[in-house]
Order: structure tokens, then C-alpha cells, then sequence
């Protein structure tokens, strides 16, 4: 399964509180793509990602200043 978290327009660290919340009604192996504008996202998503053991499937800029990132749980 793959889900959709918009979170353009937020500041971190909130990208990161909503991609939590957002992981835990997700299964292992169902990915989360997270579409984010905060520059600070492209540092505090990822290291989230590596503390928490999940995978990024994707990385990629969509505009001048902003991103989706996939992450596999």
C-alpha cells in the first residue's frame, strides 16, 4: 500500500511529527511519500527515517524548494 502525506506549508520539525503519526497505521512493507516544501526536511526526514530502520525508496525535488521523499516501513 501506498499513502500520500502532504505536508507543504509546514515548518518542520511538524513534517516529521505528521510522518510519524502517519507510519503507525501503515503495515511493513506499505511505503509513506511524503511531499514537503521545508528546507530542514531534506536533513531531519531522512535522519528520522535511518533512526526509526526505515528504508527511502525515493528521493526527489519537484520544484526550487520542494521535495517528495518515499519511505518503505
Amino acid at each position: 500500500m501506498r499513502t500520500i502525506l502532504e505536508t507543504n506549508g509546514q515548518v518542520c520539525p511538524f513534517p516529521v511529527m505528521e510522518a510519524e503519526e502517519a507510519m503507525e497505521d501503515l503495515e511493513a512493507g506499505d511505503e509513506l511519500v511524503i511531499a514537503f516544501d521545508c528546507t530542514q526536511g531534506t536533513e531531519t526526514l531522512p535522519a528520522w527515517a535511518a533512526k526509526n530502520g526505515y528504508t527511502i525508496t525515493e528521493f526527489e525535488t519537484v520544484g526550487p524548494a520542494s521535495w517528495t521523499m518515499t519511505v518503505r516501513k
